[in-house]
């Protein structure tokens, strides 16, 4: 597949499911390279001239049509920064695929910093899925530094799935969106930490169109040492609604520091959020040991299904 070998292959598995070469649009890079790369009759990419990274264009009207742009690294102390734009047309209905996985085995750090940018047209309807993931037995450390801005026009919907799960020591995710009239954001972020590891989220939305609406909700467990801020600010600049949660697990010797932020500039805007932090209820545990599971085997049982 595309000159990859079993760890690449691996990766693009865990972090956009593919098993083959993908249907439609699709570019593979390893290692700050593109190993392949396919446009469609209403996708196209193409490579940026000025900076590394990507410009996909989605002509209007394109539906049930998919692109998918994973980036995996197997080399030890390589780090990258990578600039992609996506220019969707009005009355779109697409899925993006996007994800960085690193094997680190050596004892440098490794990293790749994406930076993201959508510009979403009228009352087209975006799903963008994002996977992190990090392996290797290396003492260098697994960087990950997402950045999204979003940018949408009148009665365009964009959802986003944000899923980082397993061996990513440090992350700082950093999430923009700036909506008009009509228009609609649902964020579903899925966050594991364990070791000495570290995860920082940013949030900020500006819902700046009448009947504009935003939910931003984070799911988290924070194990071992390591430590989580899910830092989240909704700003109502119009008739509007935001909400934004954050439910998580705190284990061991782990810390969660949970930042609410809403900020109302207009009579109408209604802006909420909720925020829980708890251990696992014993209970919960006890339940499930009557079932036969060890207490470890219940509590990887109850993570699992708080994260799903």
């Amino acid at each position: 597949m595309l000159k990859l070998d079993e760890i690449q292959k691996r990766l693009l598995k865990e972090v956009a499911d593919l098993h083959t070469v993908p249907e439609g649009a699709y570019n593979i890079r390893s290692n700050s390279k593109s190993v392949g790369r396919q446009s469609s009759a209403n996708i196209e990419i193409t490579s940026k001239t000025d900076v590394s990274g990507l410009e996909i264009r989605i002509k209007p009207g394109t539906k049930n049509e998919s692109v998918h742009i994973p980036v995996v690294m197997t080399e030890s102390g390589l780090k990258e920064v990578v600039y992609n734009d996506f220019y969707i047309g009005d009355d779109c209905d697409v899925v993006i695929v996007a994800g960085c996985g690193i094997d680190n085995c050596g004892n440098q750090d490794s990293q790749h910093d994406g930076i993201h940018r959508f510009f979403v047209g009228k009352n087209s309807k975006v799903k963008y899925v994002e996977k992190h993931y990090g392996s290797g037995d290396g003492s260098g450390k697994r960087i990950l530094n997402p950045g999204t801005e979003v940018y949408q026009e009148e009665g365009s919907s964009v959802e986003m799935e944000m899923v980082q799960i397993k061996g990513v020591d440090d992350t700082v995710r950093t999430t923009k969106a700036e909506l008009s009239a009509g228009a609609k954001l649902v964020v579903r972020e899925r966050l594991m930490t364990h070791g000495n590891q570290n995860a920082v989220s940013k949030y900020e939305v500006y819902l700046n169109g009448e009947g504009s609406s935003a939910d931003v909700v984070s799911r988290s467990v924070a194990r071992e040492n390591s430590y989580q801020k899910f830092d989240a600010k909704i700003i109502g600049n119009a008739p509007c609604s935001g909400h934004t949660e954050c439910d998580s697990i705190i284990m061991d010797n782990g810390r969660i520091l949970a930042v609410p932020g809403l900020e109302a500039n207009d009579l109408d805007a209604s802006l909420v959020h909720e925020a829980a932090i708890g251990k696992i209820a014993g209970e919960q545990i006890i339940k499930l040991m009557t079932l036969g599971l060890t207490e470890a085997e219940a509590e990887e049982q109850i993570i699992n299904g708080f994260l799903s």
